[in-house]
């Protein structure tokens, strides 16, 4: 038995490179940084950072369910901005994915993100 679970779903964007979108092991689940590709298309559609921080959510929803869990089982985040002027437009959407007992966070601004993207996030979650 592997000390590890892959996690995959076709319903958030396909991996850019030798990485996993998730990796579930020992009642822990960790995503990759999602960034805002629209996964039906394989492109970032979105142009302001709220619809980006949406369009991450969204794959970050469609990758945890795979792992059985959901945003009430997210403990820890780490968000990267590539500007940090965004900083409030970014919390008011990401704000609506953890309106109670919101998990412990790091934001950061980063010189550039894949793809030209605004934002990338990646969550660590408790299954079970």
């Amino acid at each position: 038995m592997s000390i590890k679970q892959v996690l995959h779903s076709d319903l958030a964007p396909a991996a850019l490179g030798p990485y996993s979108q998730a990796i579930a092991a020992s009642k822990m689940i960790f995503t990759s940084g999602q960034i805002p590709i629209n996964p039906s298309s394989g492109k970032i559609e979105a142009t302001t950072i709220e619809e980006q921080t949406e369009q991450v959510m969204q794959n970050l929803r469609c990758v945890l369910a795979e792992g059985g869990v959901s945003f009430d089982h997210v403990i820890k985040t780490t968000c990267f901005l590539a500007d940090m002027n965004d900083f409030a437009a970014f919390n008011s959407v990401y704000g609506k994915y953890f309106p109670e007992n919101a998990p412990a966070r790091s934001c950061v601004q980063v010189a550039a993100l894949p793809m030209g993207a605004k934002v990338e996030v990646e969550v660590i979650a408790v299954q079970g």
